[in-house]
């Protein structure tokens, strides 16, 4: 099992799609690339994504990238549906550097690369998001998602 960490705007949404994915073997909410090791204080640069632990035999990060991109505007910068600011900006984070090279290696072979607002950067922190992010449309699925339902279930 490998890990990556997804960010496409809100992450109740990502996380409800992307734990749905062959070959996803969990998820977790949280905070990428913040400054800060804790959930509370004013915000410190983090991303919301998904902690997102797979089976490379079974899907591979550009599967991943090309799922990610089902679920997200990527010309769109700081900005997914409704959801505005810095910590809703799209990106792929990871320690593992060949993770970040295969994904740099899907942006560069798109034809619209140079509009694409995706970042690919590695981890440098990160923090599970509190319990009550965790799964969060899976217990509250009235609540608002900038992804369309028939893609949120798409994989259902």
């Amino acid at each position: 099992m490998e890990v990556v960490y997804l960010a496409g705007g809100c992450l109740w949404g990502v996380q409800a799609f992307i734990k749905t994915l062959p070959g996803v073997t969990f998820t977790e909410a949280g905070r990428a690339n913040g400054t800060s090791r804790t959930l509370e204080g004013d915000y410190d640069g983090y991303a919301e994504c998904v902690k997102t632990g797979f089976d490379p035999t079974v899907v591979t990060i550009r599967d991943l990238m090309c799922y990610l991109f089902e679920i997200i505007d990527p010309y769109s910068l700081n900005r997914q549906g409704q959801d505005v600011g810095e910590k809703y900006r799209t990106g792929v984070y990871s320690e593992n550097p060949e993770h970040l090279k295969e994904a740099k290696a899907f942006l560069r072979e798109r034809n619209d690369y140079e509009f694409i607002m995706v970042e690919v950067l590695p981890l440098t922190n990160y923090v599970r998001s509190a319990e009550e992010h965790q799964d969060r449309l899976t217990r509250c699925p009235n609540d608002y998602c900038h992804i369309p339902a028939e893609i949120l279930n798409k994989y259902k």
